[in-house]
């Protein structure tokens, strides 16, 4: 009866917990979005975390592309082969690309990276009070320090999913016409008469929209929010990277469940 009782106490200071941390991320959001007018204003502040987030991943964002094109090109071929369709290997590729794999891959990627480094230097500015002495300055630190860092990956992140798919491409193209044979004017061709700007591209687009806003701010607000000491500092980056590949995997099947919706 008493562990009964206990399962219970703590289910409920569970759930009073996460209502909590649930309404201070919206209320946090909302002051967001208030003081970012005055982070866009000091363009320069925005420019260098572009830079953080967004060209400091271009290796991993590359190189991740790449391969991931190349080995949907063996697999597509492999595949496609067997129906008498393997020079619709562009099509594959390029759809598999634009649609799912660039936003959904390069999201994950990018919160790996970037959303972890953020969640890090905003956590590691509030255990040594970095953020509470710029408070006692009359220094807005969600001004200053937050919001450049949500824009920074905000803006970086539709971009660096746009170049993994160009380079996902590539490597289908490497793959299926340099080494198998596949004919060269057969894979260009396909593809650009099966991409659809609208239902394809522009999708692939607000998804990475999406995926770049949720994850930068999950990781301003871990960072933000966590406790000032070593181990909170370690759990609030835990807590990015595992809370931000769940979202993006969620809003991955709400919008891709939404644009199939739209276009049938």
């Amino acid at each position: 009866m008493n562990g009964l009782l206990n399962f219970i106490r703590r289910l409920g200071a569970a759930a009073v917990e996460g209502v909590w941390r649930i309404g201070f991320a919206a209320r946090f959001f909302v002051l967001l979005l208030r003081h970012s007018g005055q982070s866009l204003t000091r363009i320069h502040l925005t420019v260098r975390e572009i830079y953080f987030s967004g060209v400091l991943s271009l290796l991993i964002i590359v190189v991740s592309g790449l391969f991931v094109g190349m080995v949907l090109g063996l697999q597509g071929y492999e595949t496609l082969q067997r129906y008498g369709s393997g020079d619709a290997l562009g099509v594959l590729v390029s759809l598999s690309l634009t649609r799912e794999l660039g936003p959904v891959v390069a999201g994950l990627l990018f919160a790996s990276r970037a959303g972890l480094a953020v969640t890090a230097e905003i956590g590691l500015m509030k255990t040594t009070e970095q953020l509470d002495a710029m408070d006692m300055m009359a220094v807005n630190p969600i001004a200053r320090v937050v919001a450049p860092r949500f824009w920074g990956g905000v803006i970086s992140m539709p971009l660096l999913a746009a170049l993994f798919s160009a380079m996902g491409v590539l490597g289908g193209w490497l793959i299926g016409v340099v080494f198998i044979g596949v004919d060269n004017g057969a894979f260009w061709s396909q593809m650009q008469a099966a991409v659809d700007f609208r239902f394809d591209i522009m999708n692939g687009v607000i998804k990475s929209f999406v995926f770049g806003a949720t994850v930068a701010l999950i990781a301003v607000f871990e960072g933000y929010d966590c406790t000032p000491t070593a181990e909170g500092l370690s759990r609030a980056i835990t807590r990015t990277v595992v809370t931000s590949a769940l979202a993006i995997l969620a809003l991955d099947f709400v919008l891709t469940s939404l644009m199939f919706r739209g276009q049938s």
